[in-house]
């Protein structure tokens, strides 16, 4: 299920995945994007946050020495001596009470406002209805409809009750409910403890509205956000235009290498300016048309020598006709000659035999590299393949006393194939293997699994050293030049197969270990144009130095961890003991689609022969 669900969100992403791959000017417009954002976001904050503390700490030093004044005037009135007549009366201790005097004050502090500020006086306390029979100010007053006891918060009204000075702090006002009841509005508080004309104490607050604050604060919000949305915009245009200055050519010039690699020399980018990318574009050209005119000489060099081979291979079979009777005549002739003349005569015919199979080799390597050789293709069994390579290999394997023998053969191994370049590649490896098996047995193995048949060629020569299982298919190529072809062999066997393999779609490869011998393998489809996904035959076999060590750790291992077993049970129960193996038992197959070299079918040695090859090993 987790599966099934992250192929299911993966499935829409994929086209805007590879968009983003692919795409470099998407990359950069888009990290110019974040980057430009960011740093307009960390302006932002940074810009606002200041200005905010700015418009906050003016507000503040003019509502505090606001406040100052008031809180000294309201004291002054408090503190002003008794008068009996006079313009002033209102303002005198005489026949008035402290309630009356108190709405006086805050009416007239307010009043010197002009709805900057609000004034709000509350009795001694926390703001609530004193004792009966308690002096001083009773209830809350307040200007301009302002809900004393909801405006001023009780964090601030305690400081003020249990401390001297000035206290200050940023709450809201709150209004009265009425016809026209505002909004409540953030506010800055200035309280203090005074004295009202009978001594008694009261609280006295200054409320100073942020409205003004606030607006101007929101209006610098919208232009930085505004003018950051606008740099961003014009960052991201800035570099769309810069990066498509730069990766237009660089699309020029991938689109002209693809070209170029399609076989389309004569494509060239569109030079304009004398910029960099001019000069980049110049240098390309230049490439471009150097490696077309380099192309271009070894297509003929290689053109000639193709000819001049195929010239050479068709003009010589004249002549070698001619002197091929004549040796012929000779050789028939050797019983009437002198020993000399007569082994002469058999040099003569031997060496003519090996000339003859180089030209042919020679006209076939010219047809692989003119492109003409043709594949005739049909189902064939490679049984009988085999069989026929077999019976043309006994008497060279009975010279050198070597037995050959076929493993995997009980059952059909059909694939679609030109039977006589199989046959060709099969002939050379046989005969390969009995030349260089130093007399001992030689193995074929056939397998087949999915959609793939094989045929290694297993000998226990003197094998291959590293770094020689490429270089055996090489033209020519020996692993020892001062040894002797007594089967007369040119030297393009190997090459002829390897290219007949891959006319087939196919493999040929190679195995060796100094000492212990070699394993080529040819791995060909099962049906034609099929392509391959592995062979079912290991490329290293399982008798090989490494993996017999392997199996003797595990067999070790598995001794250790019976004995073990043994050790632990010590009961009446006896273990039980291990099946003992079959001779020439076939191993279980794994997957057939593996990579090459890790084959499904490996096919085991009987014991007799591996007790023959030991006791040659020990020679």
């Amino acid at each position: 299920m987790l599966r099934l669900f992250v192929r299911l969100v993966r499935r829409p992403l994929l086209p805007a995945v590879r968009l983003w791959r692919r795409n470099i000017q998407l990359r950069v417009v888009a990290a110019t994007l974040l980057i430009s954002l960011s740093v307009v976001l960390a302006l932002g904050f940074v810009v606002i946050a200041q200005v905010s503390k700015g418009l906050l700490d003016a507000k503040e030093e003019a509502a505090q020495s606001q406040a100052a004044g008031g809180f000294a005037v309201a004291q002054e009135k408090a503190n002003t001596p008794a008068t009996v007549d006079g313009p002033d009366a209102t303002d005198n201790k005489v026949g008035r009470d402290a309630s009356t005097w108190m709405n006086s004050l805050v009416k007239q502090l307010a009043s010197g406002g002009q709805t900057a500020f609000e004034v709000v006086a509350l009795g001694a306390g926390t703001g609530e209805q004193l004792q009966p029979g308690a002096q001083g100010v009773r209830g809350a007053r307040a200007s301009g409809n302002v809900d004393p006891t909801a405006s001023v918060p009780l964090s601030l009204r305690r400081a003020v009750n249990h401390a001297t000075g000035t206290f200050k702090t940023f709450s809201e006002i709150r209004y009265t409910s009425g016809a026209d009841q505002k909004e409540p509005e953030p506010a800055l508080v200035v309280g203090k403890r005074l004295t009202d004309i009978n001594g008694d104490p009261y609280d006295l607050y200054y409320l100073f509205p942020l409205t003004q604050e606030e607006e101007s604060l929101n209006l610098i919000k919208v232009t930085i956000v505004t003018a950051g949305l606008f740099v961003v915009v014009l960052l991201c245009g800035v570099a769309w235009l810069v990066v498509r200055q730069v990766v237009s050519p660089v699309r020029m010039a991938a689109g002209i290498a693809e070209r170029l690699s399609a076989g389309r020399l004569q494509e060239r980018m569109k030079v304009t300016g004398e910029d960099d990318i001019a000069r980049l574009g110049e240098a390309f050209n230049k490439m471009a048309q150097n490696l077309q005119n380099k192309i271009q000489q070894l297509e003929e060099l290689s053109r000639m020598q193709r000819r001049f081979v195929s010239d050479v291979s068709h003009e010589l079979r004249t002549p070698l006709t001619t002197v091929r009777m004549a040796a012929d005549v000779i050789h028939d002739a050797r019983v009437d000659f002198d020993p000399v003349t007569a082994r002469s005569a058999e040099l003569l015919a031997g060496q003519l035999d090996r000339f003859e199979s180089l030209l042919a080799d020679l006209l076939e390597i010219s047809r692989f590299d003119a492109g003409a050789a043709a594949l005739e293709a049909e189902p064939i069994d490679l049984r009988e393949v085999v069989r026929r390579v077999i019976d043309g290999a006994e008497p060279l394997a009975e010279h050198k006393g070597t037995r050959i023998r076929v493993l995997g053969d009980t059952q059909p191994v059909i694939a679609e194939a030109d039977s006589r370049r199989v046959e060709r590649v099969l002939r050379n490896l046989v005969v390969n293997a009995v030349e260089h098996g130093e007399g001992r047995d030689v193995v074929v193995r056939l397998a087949s699994a999915g959609g793939a048949v094989a045929v290694a060629v297993r000998d226990y020569g003197v094998g291959l050293k590293p770094g020689e299982a490429t270089r055996v298919f090489n033209r020519f190529w020996r692993a020892d030049p001062a040894r002797a072809r007594t089967t007369g062999g040119t030297g393009l066997g190997l090459s002829i197969a390897v290219e007949d393999a891959r006319l087939h779609g196919g493999w040929l490869q190679a195995w060796g270990e100094p000492g212990g011998g070699s394993q080529f393998r040819l791995t060909l489809p099962r049906t034609a144009d099929e392509p391959l996904r592995g062979s079912p035959i290991p490329l290293e076999p399982e008798d090989s130095r490494a993996n017999r060590a392997r199996a003797a750790a595990d067999a070790a291992a598995a001794s250790d961890s019976a004995a073990e077993r043994q050790t632990s049970d010590a009961g009446d129960r006896s273990p039980i003991p291990p099946r003992a193996p079959v001779a020439g038992a076939m191993s279980v197959p794994a997957d057939p689609t593996a990579l090459p070299g890790n084959g499904a079918r490996v096919v085991a040695r009987p014991a007799e022969q591996a007790q023959q090859e030991d006791r040659a090993d020990g020679r």
